[in-house]
């Protein structure tokens, strides 16, 4: 990582800055548009300030706010007119940018989605939430799976968002797709601060790859989030950490080749080669046989929990949503 949190930009550095924005109050489509031109002008302003800036990553409901509202006003579509600026915003600046929006389901509750756009203005990767974060979250679970984007400098990016990030697997399955960088947004409120450290942390070490992570910051009046944007080396040492002040941009630089150096190069704790080649010092080429109960249980659909009766919370009226249908 070079010196001044990415100022001083090397030749294969990819630089990062993590927007910790403004928990915006979102009532009504008005308010949508408002957002989305507070974003741009963020998008526009970072950039002229830091002019070695590769990607921006803002966080998940920096569009909406926290309000779980999946009024049909507000529900954003790719097609439609703040995904549309923020096209335009990433072109006009040539910067990549990491953008978050509840997006509309013909078809049932809307989806909590992300995506990339370029710094030629077109959408390189789109994500919807695989895990929302129950029994909070009304969306419905994504069906993209992870996909990963050649992203500048040599990197492969991926993103997921909040509580994505608490399911190891999340961060193995972007990593096994051969992401080298994985974006994380969220809009977690202070109690989350050590879980979403450790997991940032673990995340990296564990795939070998580094991760940028960054929630929405400040008070809405009802909900305060907490900042927190973080970037990870790959062998998980945090490289620099956000406080929890609003509209703070957490900047770094990483190098994606050296990641890629890591997985080549390194014998000890090379977790994500390893975990498919037990044991190879006694077996050539490893055991690649799958010893986890619970895979091979989630693959035949039978995955079920030794105390799976007793768990009392199974959906969402707890927080005031109605027991699903379908």
């Amino acid at each position: 990582m070079s010196g001044l949190g990415g100022l001083n930009k090397s030749s294969d550095g990819l630089v990062l800055g993590l927007v910790q924005f403004q928990l915006p109050v979102v009532e009504n489509p008005e308010d949508v548009t408002r957002t989305t031109e507070q974003i741009c002008e963020v998008v526009r302003n970072t950039k002229r300030g830091m002019p070695t800036l590769d990607l921006i990553v803002f966080p998940e409901y920096s569009l909406h706010g926290l309000s779980m509202s999946m009024a049909p006003e507000l529900m954003c579509r790719l097609d439609g007119p703040e995904i549309s600026a923020f096209k335009q915003v990433c072109r006009e600046m040539a910067v990549w940018g990491c953008f978050s929006l509840m997006e509309f389901n013909p078809e049932g509750n809307p989806w909590n989605s992300g995506i990339i756009i370029n710094g030629a203005g077109e959408i390189a990767l789109y994500y919807r939430k695989l895990h929302p974060w129950v029994p909070v979250e009304p969306w419905q679970p994504g069906d993209l799976g992870i996909p990963v984007c050649d992203g500048p400098a040599g990197s492969k990016i991926a993103l997921i968002i909040c509580h994505d990030g608490m399911f190891p697997e999340m961060a193995r399955e972007a990593a096994y797709k051969g992401a080298n960088v994985l974006l994380r947004t969220a809009g977690y409120t202070a109690p989350i601060r050590h879980s979403w450290r450790i997991s940032n942390q673990l995340n990296a070490f564990g795939n070998l790859m580094y991760t940028a992570s960054v929630c929405l910051a400040g008070s809405d009046g009802m909900f305060r989030s907490m900042g927190e944007g973080m970037i990870c080396n790959f062998d998980g040492e945090t490289l620099v950490q956000g406080s929890s002040f609003p509209m703070e941009i957490i900047t770094g630089e990483v190098v994606p080749k050296l990641a890629d150096q890591a997985r080549e190069h390194w014998g000890v704790e090379n977790n994500i080669y390893q975990l498919g080649h037990r044991g190879y010092v006694a077996k050539k080429g490893g055991a690649q046989d799958c010893p986890y109960t619970y895979m091979k249980d989630m693959v035949a659909g039978n995955y079920t929990l030794p105390w799976e009766k007793k768990v009392l919370i199974k959906d969402g009226t707890s927080c005031g949503f109605s027991i699903p249908d379908h």
